[in-house]
């Protein structure tokens, strides 16, 4: 089995094959993964894969390897017993490469759960919840007028950003040592200053301790490169 038995392959055409491929744009999801390799330093290819073009997002060849057509996705030539394998999913991904490298989740005990208990919460909690504000604030949804839909996602954003201040306090990282939670969450509150412009209305300055950590997260070397990767060409 080769990377050109995978379908997205045929569109999106490895320049090199022998590197882990990854589809996907900086959107805080995106962010997540790039993030990760640009930490691990491992040798990969970026592919662009529009979301708002439906001739990319929703096409047979990239539903083959992320049959929820949401980026990003990633194809690995050295998988599981060295045969290539894809994935979708962040957390799938994020837990498949700190396995894969023995880096930012631990390999075994009572910190490797919590490192993942923090990843889930982000998945269901931080992610949801927060993309709501940007639909309600920034996107379509601020055309409608009921004020109720849009106060429900700000004041749930806001009690997420008060468990996460509680849990950095005292503590340089989420789970005390850099991992694949920290990774999850911050382009997540990234987004809502920089991008849904939100950041007012869900009191995010009021939080020490998760700007604390925002700021060294934003001044790490693989987060400024991570944040571009898949970019719109200028």
């Amino acid at each position: 089995m080769s990377l050109s038995d995978f379908p997205i392959t045929r569109r999106w055409v490895p320049q090199h094959p022998d590197r882990l491929q990854y589809y996907g744009l900086p959107t805080p999801n995106g962010i997540k993964v790039s993030v990760m390799l640009e930490e691990l330093g491992i040798p990969y290819e970026a592919h662009r894969v529009s979301i708002s073009d439906p001739e990319e997002q929703f096409t047979p060849e990239f539903l083959s390897l992320a049959p929820n057509n949401k980026i990003p996705a990633i194809l690995d030539p050295d998988g599981q017993e060295g045969k290539p394998m894809g994935l979708f999913e962040t957390g799938a991904i994020l837990i498949y490469l700190g396995d894969k490298t023995g880096r930012f989740l631990p390999r075994e005990g009572a910190k490797r759960y919590e490192v993942i208990q923090w990843l889930m919460w982000q998945m269901g909690g931080v992610g949801p919840m927060f993309g709501q504000v940007g639909f309600f604030h920034r996107y379509k949804g601020r055309e409608i007028e009921d004020p109720r839909p849009r106060e429900r996602y700000y004041n749930e954003t806001r009690r997420l950003l008060g468990v996460l201040d509680r849990q950095l306090a005292g503590r340089e990282w989420i789970c005390g040592e850099y991992s694949i939670a920290d990774m999850a969450v911050a382009p997540w509150v990234r987004t809502l200053r920089f991008n849904y412009d939100a950041a007012a209305e869900v009191g995010l300055d009021g939080f020490a301790e998760v700007n604390r950590w925002h700021a060294a997260w934003m001044e790490r070397p693989a987060v400024q490169v991570g944040i571009t990767v898949g970019a719109a060409p200028d």
